[in-house]
């Protein structure tokens, strides 16, 4: 190892042993929080930006595809509930190219048109019509699935077969298999645009000949009626919502929230009729379409024989002459006038509301000021009340039962204070940490501070203390008799230099172990004896 290594992990091993105890557990718990800190950024920035490789993936292409990446040895994320594979991007258009030449997803272009790429010369007639329809199937399944809100779908067509030897041709009938995604519900207007969508792609098909079913059994829209969103029962409790609504709204405003009561019952007509009019007029001065007369006029002589229009019993009546001529004229004329013609068909549709009742109930404090006539004018005019066909309101004041209100306010108030609380707890609680991690930096710094200013003030030589007084071992030493060597040994090794050497060693342990001890004990040593 280099000197220049060596001295300085001397020097740190020599710093961390003059802290203490609270230094060295401050000390750990910094190199820690580095040590998780810089593992977090490293952690972070190695990890690879992920990409959705597919989405909307079936159970089986999904676990074909994963099994596909892990034997290349890529890693993945599933999400959406498995349906959409996430790769790193660096990788996505490589493991895409990868995953089309082995055929995946299988069921990535569904039973559309692709289906019709298969097909042979020597197909027939039947073949031919059936794959034509799975090709129709698919492309309207994949139309219907890209929609929002539908995670897959299924189309099932039944088109009639062309024939010569059919006066009436049957029309083409769809149904359609929705499966909604997690916690979604189809609205009445995607209801409605999978059913044009259908029928529209189908020569021949009506709306009406589409029937729609979600995964829960449900039935979205019915052959030969349309939607089912509009049946009576809901039709008529989304009337009866939507007029409560209105007047409750109306009545808050007046009374105050929680003060008054509404309820609407409604009776609907269900029925779907037709009416056909037809009225005739014929305007002044307008010449006849067709006028044609027709006269017959007889002339000739008449005989002496009683001659005359019959009478009661057929006796004739005598024209009271004899012999003389006669003569008969009879004019007949037929006009066509040009008479103008309006037909009016009208049909109503059902929803129309036969009869409907309102009912009010007001708290009687509040409505002491009010005038209930004026009230009960306006609500039948918000309600659109009919006396005509029948509909009632009926308007009371009342005194409320306001003792369930009065619990639950006293719950929410208590609900408050007590979150109120617990957020000041909580904050208090942040604070309390956050100053107790202050003081002890506070503190630290202090201690390491007064530690390094104690360190310069006391940092003493030991080596440039002067001798004690006292005898001097080399003039003992020369003071004792002469003995002449024996046989030539080693170098003699001077005792006294070797004995400072020694206490030296020891002054200088005992100042690393008991720095403190060490340097009062040499402060009263140096200092005169005045001073003490």
């Amino acid at each position: 190892m280099p000197a220049q290594v060596k001295s300085l992990f001397g020097r740190m091993s020599g710093a961390v042993k003059q802290f203490s105890l609270p230094q060295k557990t401050f000390a750990i718990i910094a190199v820690a929080a580095i040590l998780l800190g810089g593992f977090a950024i490293y952690s972070w920035a190695s990890k690879p930006t992920l990409a959705p490789l597919f989405s909307g993936l079936s159970a089986t292409d999904a676990s074909a595809v994963v099994d596909q990446l892990a034997a290349e040895g890529v890693s993945y994320e599933l999400t959406d509930g498995g349906s959409t594979v996430l790769v790193p991007q660096a990788k996505l258009y490589d493991m895409r190219l990868k995953l089309a030449a082995a055929g995946l997803p299988a069921n990535a272009d569904g039973d559309g048109y692709s289906l019709l790429d298969g097909m042979s010369m020597t197909s027939s007639e039947f073949q031919q019509q059936t794959t034509y329809t799975r090709a129709l199937e698919g492309e309207l399944a994949k139309t219907v699935g890209a929609m929002s809100g539908v995670e897959a779908a299924t189309v099932k067509l039944a088109l009639p077969e062309d024939s010569v030897f059919v006066s009436q041709q049957e029309d083409p009938t769809a149904s359609v298999f929705v499966r909604t995604k997690t916690g979604t519900e189809l609205s009445t207007d995607q209801v409605e645009a999978i059913v044009h969508l259908v029928s529209a792609g189908i020569e021949g098909m009506k709306a009406t000949d589409v029937a729609v079913v979600d995964s829960t059994g449900k039935v979205l829209s019915e052959v030969g009626t349309g939607l089912t969103g509009g049946t009576g029962d809901e039709a008529t409790s989304a009337y009866e919502q939507r007029v409560t609504s209105a007047v409750q709204a109306l009545l808050d405003q007046v009374v105050g929230p929680g003060r008054s009561a509404v309820t609407v019952t409604a009776a609907l007509n269900q029925d779907q009729t037709q009416r056909t009019s037809e009225e005739f007029s014929a305007t002044d001065g307008t010449p006849p379409l067709v006028s044609s007369t027709t006269t017959e006029e007889y002339t000739g002589a008449g005989s002496g024989t009683a001659t005359g229009v019959l009478g009661p019993d057929n006796i004739a009546v005598p024209n009271g002459g004899g012999d003389g001529t006669g003569s008969y004229t009879n004019t007949t004329e037929d006009v066509s006038n040009a008479v103008n013609k309006v037909t009016e068909v009208t049909t109503v549709a059902p929803g129309t509301v036969q009869k409907q009742s309102l009912a009010v109930v007001v708290d009687q404090t509040a409505a002491a000021g009010l005038d209930l006539n004026q009230l009960t004018a306006t609500l039948t005019a918000a309600a659109g009340i009919d006396t005509a066909r029948g509909d009632t309101i009926a308007v009371q004041a009342m005194a409320f039962d306001t003792t369930g209100a009065d619990a639950a306010s006293q719950a929410l108030a208590a609900a408050d204070a007590q979150a109120e609380a617990d957020r000041r707890a909580d904050l208090l609680r942040q604070a309390v940490i956050a100053g107790a991690l202050l003081l002890l930096v506070i503190v630290v710094a202090i201690v390491l501070a007064r530690r390094s200013r104690r360190s310069k003030r006391e940092a003493l030589d030991i080596g440039e203390l002067p001798l004690m007084d006292g005898p001097d071992p080399a003039a003992e030493l020369e003071e004792l008799p002469e003995i002449p060597p024996a046989l030539p040994g080693p170098a003699e090794i001077d005792p006294v230099a070797e004995s400072l050497a020694v206490k030296r060693a020891e002054i200088a342990a005992l100042a690393d172990e008991q720095p403190e001890e060490v340097a009062d004990l040499l402060r009263g040593w140096l200092t005169p004896a005045g001073r003490r």
